[in-house]
């Protein structure tokens, strides 16, 4: 309990600039850890829904009945809208006489890499924020370091005779600032780092996804046009 009251009455002392900036890096820790939670879960949920689609996918369930259980669906969520927005195309390409295979393959795959697109974007947001707080609380946290231990010694050039006592309490304040920037700085990068590695791996799952749905759909597309010669 004491070194807490001792913690707060050394930012109470400590000057504005100083303050400043501890309760900068303290507003940055604290976004940075709901981020954290926010994005886990997020990447949790993905992770999940891809087994789970994935596992109807390769049932054999058939693909029109696969593709309205998806439409019927609000909350289509990464694998299942890249499914959904490549049959869509697929279906519109050919009920509108596009019996080429290769032009509606085409189409297929444009509409899938946009999908695809946009549900990575979605999983990589505020990335790039945990990256910029990893990258500069230490430096924001030294700043203000670097600040107290001048303030520290100009008011110690303005006395005869200088004690420990006079500058310990100037120089613990400023070094708080660096212990915050690195309290902020250190787990921002952590979750950055794995968080990255996480949407890269989704992100490939859905990349071979697409690769193998538009293989199926190419033999569909095959065994029509033998059917119909």
């Amino acid at each position: 309990m004491s070194a807490e009251i001792s913690l707060i009455g050394l930012f109470l002392e400590a000057s504005l600039l100083v303050k400043l900036v501890m309760l900068t890096l303290l507003l940055l820790s604290v976004v940075s850890w709901a981020m954290i939670f926010q994005r886990s879960k997020t990447l949790n949920n993905a992770q999940t829904r891809l087994s789970q689609f994935e596992d109807k996918f390769w049932s054999g369930l058939d693909l029109n009945r696969l593709y309205q259980e998806v439409s019927a669906r609000s909350d289509t969520f990464g694998l299942e809208k890249i499914f959904h927005s490549g049959f869509k195309e697929f279906i519109r390409l050919r009920r509108t006489g596009h019996r080429d295979a290769a032009q509606s393959l085409e189409g297929t795959r444009r509409a899938m890499r946009v999908a695809l697109s946009r549900e990575v974007d979605e999983l990589e947001t505020h990335l790039p924020f945990l990256a910029t707080v990893g990258s500069t609380s230490p430096y924001i946290g030294l700043f203000g370091t670097v600040w107290g231990i001048m303030n520290a010694f100009i008011a110690l050039g303005a006395v005869k005779q200088a004690t420990l006592q006079m500058v310990a309490p100037g120089i613990a304040e400023a070094l708080i600032a660096t212990a915050m920037g690195l309290f902020a700085a250190i787990p921002a990068v952590i979750a950055y780092n794995r968080f990255s590695t996480r949407v890269e791996k989704l992100e490939n799952a859905y990349i071979n996804f697409a690769d193998e749905f538009l293989s199926i759909l190419q033999r569909q597309t095959v065994a029509e046009e033998q059917k119909e010669s």
